[in-house]
């Protein structure tokens, strides 16, 4: 009897395809942890953005620039680790 928990395009996989779909999944969870990571830092260096956007005359605003950059790539991170990870219904910690 075929695992029902398993999406029906999976179910028939041969074993190659069983191992690069695994190794699609665990970069997935990669990307998640490298988004949730830049996520926190972007969340701490919002407040010293602030100052610097505030206090810096002109167009001189390397925090803010950074703190852009960061925000960005954890949301381009998160999404491509979500993409990366669909199918899976388990928890994987390692």
């Amino acid at each position: 009897m075929a695992n029902t928990l398993l999406p029906i395009d999976e179910r028939n996989l041969s074993p190659d395809e069983v191992e690069l779909l695994d190794k699609r999944r665990r970069r997935g969870q990669l990307f998640l942890v490298v988004g949730f990571q830049c996520l926190i830092v972007f969340t701490l260096v919002t407040l010293w953005a602030g100052q610097d956007f505030t206090l810096s005359p002109g167009w001189a605003h390397p925090m803010v620039y950074w703190d852009a950059i960061t925000g960005a790539l954890a949301v381009i991170f998160l999404l491509t680790g979500i993409r990366l990870r669909r199918g899976t219904n388990e928890f994987i910690s390692y």
